[in-house]
């Protein structure tokens, strides 16, 4: 998980940006290069077009660096929602010029497949988003397959612990599903991605 960047960082990266420094460019491109392409690709399901996004991304932020309100949330929160909003975009271009060829589907089909790309973009970034301690404790319930009391031994922590760790990391996932697609993301990740 990358660290949570702190909101005097993020402040000092959108003034140097908007100064036009493009050391700034290259620090933000290596802080989250790697957010980025994840969530584009999860979106896209194509490595050229999550690169193309990753690209526009970038291109975005260096001439828009304003555009960014530490009020909103942290920076990363904020490139995470340009890219779902790029990523989102390009699905539905391709998608609909694809049904407009004679693709098979429907208007309705392709809605389904932007919602349901950008729900699982949403629910990956929450995830590489949440506390480690969550984390670790949805990765051994769910992928593998330990009950609460398993968790909490293997955490070192009490049963109580792993149940509460459990019960906020599923909180956080499910807000995935309930957001609207530019809504509000959950509390304490800023605003929607």
């Amino acid at each position: 998980m990358a660290k949570d960047t702190p909101p005097r960082w993020d402040r000092r990266m959108q003034q140097r940006l908007a100064r036009g420094e493009a050391a700034a460019l290259g620090e933000l491109y290596d802080r989250f290069a790697s957010l980025v392409h994840m969530l584009a690709h999860r979106v896209l399901d194509d490595d050229e077009a999550a690169d193309q996004v990753t690209r526009e991304v970038f291109g975005h932020i260096w001439e828009n660096p304003d555009a960014y309100d530490p009020k909103q949330g942290s920076m990363r929160a904020w490139v995470a929602r340009v890219t779902n909003r790029h990523a989102v975009q390009r699905l539905r271009q391709t998608e609909a010029a694809a049904l407009a060829e004679g693709g098979e589907g429907t208007a309705e089909e392709l809605e389904q497949k932007v919602r349901r790309a950008a729900v699982a973009a949403r629910a990956d970034y929450i995830v590489t988003s949440m506390p480690a301690p969550l984390r670790a404790a949805l990765e051994l319930a769910y992928f593998q397959r330990r009950d609460y009391r398993q968790t909490a031994a293997d955490l070192g922590v009490t049963e109580d612990e792993a149940r509460r760790r459990l019960r906020l990391g599923l909180q956080l996932l499910s807000t995935a599903h309930t957001r609207p697609l530019e809504g509000s993301s959950p509390p304490g990740y800023g605003r929607s991605l």
